[in-house]
């Protein structure tokens, strides 16, 4: 059989629960394998825990230079807190160690939720992979250790409450009259919740599982997480996610392209810069080009329809910052 030839782009893995971000990537070398196409180099673009769902973006070939950007990319998840009970993991994969009997009306759930959008401290959970001189988080927290971890500063940039009282404004005044029965009665009690569904929008470095942690202490109670669904990370959204029977009907046979996005697909923030065939082939000797009329900034530059490299213009003079190795063949 011929030999197919490596593939370069993305593709956007619809991770299932129960699947780790390393195994999804082992899935995607076994179908491109199976597949017959010729040995290539696959990354992800972010880790997503075993018990998260959605949106884990692939990088195949030359992609994978860029798969580092994706790190620094926001994402975002819709999760659940299940209220009474904090597992030392935060999620339903530990064990319990915190009770209280107090459930929060949804009107204070949707209250607070504008002291927890912007830039905010979180301590990460201690079952996380964060190295703490130099041994990962969660294995001292698994052997045993009083793991203590640093406060980190990161940035909630939406948050919601998803359900009946979505989009509501959230003035302190208005808030009151949210949860009680339509029309309102303010005789009548407020509905409490046993659990809510949130949509975050976050910066990277963002935990979930702290973020509801935190929820659920500042209404006076506990929680975990019961459900994570990433869906959107960086440029990648979850319709143009393939499941995992999707991807192995690409080692069947089926055609890589109809789910294959291209390098491009990483770079929606990034304006293209054409360039004429000398340029290009300067770009990728890792040689300066000068006198360029384009503003300052990060451009994708291009010769015909082929990524050359990730290059920064200042005051006219650009610099290659990642070469892509594509054959031209515009050229």
């Amino acid at each position: 059989m011929e030999v197919k030839p490596s593939p370069n782009g993305w593709i956007v893995l619809d991770k299932p629960r129960g699947l780790g971000s390393t195994q999804a990537v082992a899935a995607v070398k076994r179908v491109l394998r199976q597949g017959g196409y010729a040995r290539t180099k696959v990354g992800h673009g972010g880790t997503l825990d075993p018990l998260a769902e959605g949106v884990l973006p692939i990088a195949l070939g030359e992609a994978t230079k860029l798969a580092g950007r994706m790190l620094d990319a926001s994402k975002i998840y819709e999760f659940t807190i299940q209220f009474g009970d904090e597992t030392d993991t935060l999620d339903t994969e530990g064990e319990v160690m915190a009770t209280s009997q107090h459930r929060p009306p949804r009107a204070a759930v949707a209250a607070i939720l504008d002291s927890f959008t912007g830039p905010i401290d979180q301590i990460p959970p201690a079952y996380s992979a964060i190295k703490l001189d130099g041994k990962r988080a969660y294995d001292r927290a698994r052997a045993g250790e009083d793991v203590e971890m640093p406060t980190r500063r990161v940035t909630i940039h939406a948050l919601e409450l998803l359900g009946p009282v979505d989009a509501t404004p959230l003035d302190s005044a208005f808030a009151t009259t949210l949860g009680r029965p339509d029309p309102y009665d303010p005789a009548a009690p407020l509905e409490l919740a046993d659990s809510v569904t949130l949509r975050a929008h976050v910066s990277k470095g963002t935990y979930i599982r702290s973020l509801a942690r935190d929820l659920a202490h500042a209404l006076g109670t506990l929680g975990h997480v019961t459900y994570l669904r990433r869906i959107k990370a960086g440029p990648f959204h979850e319709d143009q996610a393939i499941s995992l029977d999707k991807l192995d009907e690409i080692g069947k046979g089926a055609p890589l392209q109809d789910h294959l996005l291209p390098l491009e697909a990483g770079l929606d923030d990034i304006p293209a810069l054409s360039l004429d065939p000398d340029s290009a082939q300067a770009v990728r000797q890792g040689r300066v080009l000068s006198g360029l009329p384009q503003s300052d900034g990060l451009y994708l530059a291009r010769s015909g329809t082929m990524p050359v490299a990730l290059i920064e213009i200042t005051d006219g003079t650009a610099k290659v910052v990642r070469g892509f190795n594509y054959q031209d063949v515009a050229e």
